[in-house]
């Protein structure tokens, strides 16, 4: 057979082109979608963004782990309970500056900076700050409350989820990994900062990174 009479193998031109044409749409969209995304996401935060901007100098020393969120995005709904089992919400400290912290007594280093959440929420707690440490043990309930008690904790409103529900949805949302976890969330409901692992939240340091988070959302320039 010669090779005028062989068969012919591939795809004809026409079948290419429209392979090509469709490759190069999808391109498009893809990216299109994407900016829209990065759009939609960059203009839900805007004041979480200008906040934390003006906190990333102050992410060192005791709370240099401090990882400062480039693109805030809106935090999850998440539900837990207070000391009397009823419910609450993570959006009904809406308007406040929070310190969300999930915590468990198995875990060693969430027991070893409890005191110095306590000490963070007695020298910078009120209307405009709240640290909200959220215990997620799931068995043998009646732990957390007594080791709040056992080390003298004065100023920790009891929040807890026995059913860790807070925890898995943190974390499909790329927030947490393990514990202890702590995230800065601002006013408007988006994350300004995660720290992965325990840290001494009542050190200069973080006292300095509070005060001046307080101060910027009250409209004064942090002093770095």
């Amino acid at each position: 057979m010669s090779d005028q009479d062989s068969p012919k193998r591939g795809l004809p031109s026409p079948a290419i082109s429209i392979i090509v044409l469709g490759l190069v749409l999808a391109f498009i969209y893809v990216m299109k979608g994407w900016h829209h995304n990065e759009a939609a996401t960059a203009d839900s935060c805007p004041a979480a963004r200008a906040l934390a901007l003006k906190l990333a100098p102050l992410a060192r020393g005791e709370v240099a782990a401090l990882a400062i969120a480039n693109h805030p995005q809106p935090m999850p709904p998440l539900t837990f309970t207070d000391k009397d089992g009823k419910p609450v919400t993570l959006a009904s400290f809406r308007g406040r500056n929070v310190l969300l912290n999930l915590w468990a007594t198995w875990c060693v280093p969430c027991r070893m900076e409890m005191p110095s959440l306590d000490r963070l929420q007695g020298a910078r707690g009120g209307d405009d700050f709240s640290v909200v440490a959220v215990n997620i043990d799931t068995a043998r309930l009646d732990r957390p409350k007594a080791f709040l008690k056992e080390i003298g904790v004065k100023n920790l409103s009891f929040y807890a989820d026995n059913t860790a529900n807070i925890f898995e949805t943190l974390k499909q949302d790329g927030k947490v990994l393990g514990l202890p976890t702590t995230i800065l969330v601002a006013k408007d409901g988006c994350d300004i900062a995660t720290m992965a692992g325990p840290a001494k939240w009542d050190s200069a340091d973080a006292l300095a990174l509070i005060g001046a988070e307080q101060a910027a959302a009250a409209g004064q320039e942090p002093k770095s």
